[in-house]
């Protein structure tokens, strides 16, 4: 851009404006006039639009119809991105000589974008193409932009962002905003003194941000650190590193975890995640077990890229995530929700309003991301837009702007994002894993269902205190699932339907130890009332009790089943008993000897709540599993 000003400020002074008696050019302005005209040229060679402006608003006072002054003015101000007074100096240059508006059109159409006016855009850059005699590239491209936003026009999208305030923003750029599920907690990169990239951290509380921090060595270092995500529990951050001594290329990813002591050093992903190529903009998913990174490659441009973390630690081979997301052109930016199901990412290859535009997409039925949605103006811009995060209740969005109440760069902003782009409102279950009989806590990895999907959503680990947090979708049914040697599985469901969105779920696990006469009730066996064949949302839980078989050959077991209190005692002790068969039938149809297994059904005997609740003979119509013998 600073060479395309030079470019139409030479074009200005060489060529000259057609004049009309009024006008007055370099040529025959006054000295005066000229001298600060000549320093506004000095100014914008070394980049310094404001003090250009400076200089120019000098040469009008001295000739007040000076049109080469108000060219370069409109030019300098599309410099700044302060369209609105771009639009002012090009409209006052057409009205003293509108056929030398030629040198300036481009700048002036996005001066007309820039303030919304998509359709005065167009035409003026028609109108630009229409007389050069050379194709242009820029010009092209510009087109298709506009052309984009005068078919949309219709769907501008509400915005109102609010500048997150002195605490966290300054002087400085701060930018790549990043938030723990709580909202509590927001990390994000400043650029100190316009050279090195260092991360900050700020805490909220009774909704007011705390003056942001330095995060200290050893995450900031002396090298250039930038393009960090914090892990939705708190306890990960990855980020980018550029000529670290020890990185495979330019750009390499790095990972920091937090322990009782503090962050530890950072470590480099290494292979297959970095490569001689350029990594950054890393994104966790929030069970930390799928990183998402936009990568260049010499062949390729831009595009993001997805791992996903072995059962053995490692991270897979990173591959290119499909052609609803990656294009010829760059994407960048991505940031995989707390839901699971939402991706924003920047692109300047789908259709868009200018550089970069901010985008979503769904994840499918079968695995896949659905079509590109373009997030809409005035979100995006004829600017470049990216780094969009959203906070799990899925309508609170940050991003960062150099909008005119910056405090002198880029500054954070958050806004409330319109419905209809919002994820799936997300909250999170937290809790931890104890040993029954010694209360001490256990380290371990836990499962959670959907249990209408069928499907397992997550993986979360507990760090080594037995601590988990679990991130969910609210307004669906969900399981838990906990193995861990030498314990029996642990099992149970819980609803998020009507849960309070605003309050955490909180669950402690308990697991116990394989003896004699352990049993645990297994919560995820379904049965239709009064009926004995078992649902399919019953396969889960079942084949973990196959593998528990399995993995101790010489466990006896027996299968119990209780019913409520409705119906006739024979009538429920004959239907207990089915529906113990049922299960044992379904483990011997998976090769466990039917000799290791007892069923036995105890009707409405030992009820474990009242029968005077609908809840409570929910609770009492159970399956319960036995050990008889190790």
């Amino acid at each position: 851009m600073k060479k395309h000003i030079l470019l139409i400020l030479s074009c200005l002074l060489g060529m000259g404006l057609h004049i009309q008696a009024q006008t007055v050019t370099y040529e025959n302005a006054p000295k005066k006039a000229k001298a600060s005209f000549d320093r506004a040229v000095d100014a914008v060679r070394n980049y310094q639009s404001k003090a250009a402006i400076g200089f120019l608003q000098e040469a009008i006072k001295a000739a007040p119809n000076f049109t080469d002054a108000y060219g370069q003015m409109g030019l300098c101000y599309v410099e700044m991105k302060d369209y609105a007074a771009a639009n002012t100096a090009f409209e006052k240059l057409k009205q003293l000589d509108s056929s030398g508006l030629r040198p300036v059109m481009v700048a002036y159409s996005k001066a007309m974008a820039g303030t919304g006016n998509f359709v005065g855009a167009l035409q003026l850059i028609n109108q630009y193409l229409s007389v050069i005699k050379s194709k242009s590239v820029i010009a092209e491209k510009l087109k298709a932009n506009y052309e984009f936003a005068v078919n949309n026009s219709r769907q501008s999208v509400p915005f109102h962002p609010e500048n997150l305030g002195d605490p966290v923003n300054s002087a400085d750029p701060e930018y790549f905003p990043s938030l723990t599920i709580d909202s509590k907690t927001l990390i994000f990169t400043r650029r100190v003194n316009g050279r090195n990239e260092d991360f900050y951290i700020t805490t909220r509380e009774d909704h007011k941000w705390s003056t942001a921090q330095n995060m200290g060595e050893p995450i900031n270092s002396s090298f250039n650190e930038g393009a960090q995500n914090i892990s939705q529990d708190g306890t990960m951050l990855v980020f980018t590193g550029c000529e670290f001594p020890e990185g495979k290329g330019s750009c390499d990813l790095y990972y920091s975890e937090k322990t009782a002591t503090g962050w530890t050093a950072p470590k480099n992903f290494g292979s297959p995640i970095n490569t001689r190529d350029w990594e950054s903009q890393p994104c966790l998913s929030a069970d930390k077990q799928t990183l998402y990174f936009a990568r260049e490659t010499p062949d390729h441009g831009a595009d993001i890229f997805v791992s996903s973390r072995q059962a053995n630690g490692q991270w897979s081979i990173p591959q290119r995530l499909g052609p609803n997301i990656n294009t010829n052109g760059r994407e960048t930016t991505p940031f995989i929700h707390a839901d699971g199901q939402t991706l924003y990412f920047a692109s300047d290859g789908h259709p868009g309003y200018g550089g970069l535009d901010i985008f979503y997409s769904r994840r499918q039925p079968d695995g896949s991301w659905g079509p590109a949605t373009n997030l809409g103006y005035p979100i995006n811009t004829i600017d470049e837009d990216a780094s969009l995060v959203v906070e799990a209740d899925g309508k609170t969005a940050y991003f960062a702007s150099d909008r005119s109440d910056s405090r002198g760069a880029l500054d954070i902003y958050s806004f409330e994002l319109y419905p209809e782009a919002r994820p799936l409102q997300t909250l999170y279950v937290k809790g931890y894993v104890y040993d029954t009989l010694t209360h001490a806590r256990l380290a371990t990895s836990i499962d959670v269902i959907d249990l209408q999907g069928g499907y397992n959503i997550a993986t979360v680990k507990t760090n080594d205190n037995g601590d988990y947090l679990a991130p969910l979708p609210v307004g669906k049914d969900y399981a838990l699932h906990v193995n861990r040697k030498g314990y029996l599985f642990y099992s149970d469901n819980f609803s998020l339907k009507d849960h309070n969105p605003g309050v955490p779920f909180e669950k402690n696990i308990p697991l116990q130890p394989l003896a004699a006469n352990a049993s645990i009730v297994l919560h995820n066996i379904f049965f239709d009332t009064k009926q004995y064949s078992l649902k399919p949302e019953s396969v889960i839980e079942l084949n973990k009790l196959v593998k528990l078989l399995q993995e101790n050959p010489t466990l006896t077991i027996e299968i119990a089943g209780y019913t409520d209190n409705v119906g006739t005692d024979k009538d429920n002790q004959v239907l207990s008993e089915n529906r113990a068969r049922a299960v044992v039938h379904y483990l011997t149809e998976k090769g466990i000897t039917a000799s290791r297994l007892t069923a036995k059904g105890y009707g409405e005997k030992d009820p474990i709540a009242t029968n005077d609740t609908e809840e409570g003979k929910a609770a009492n119509r159970r399956t319960v599993f036995r050990i008889i013998s190790l």
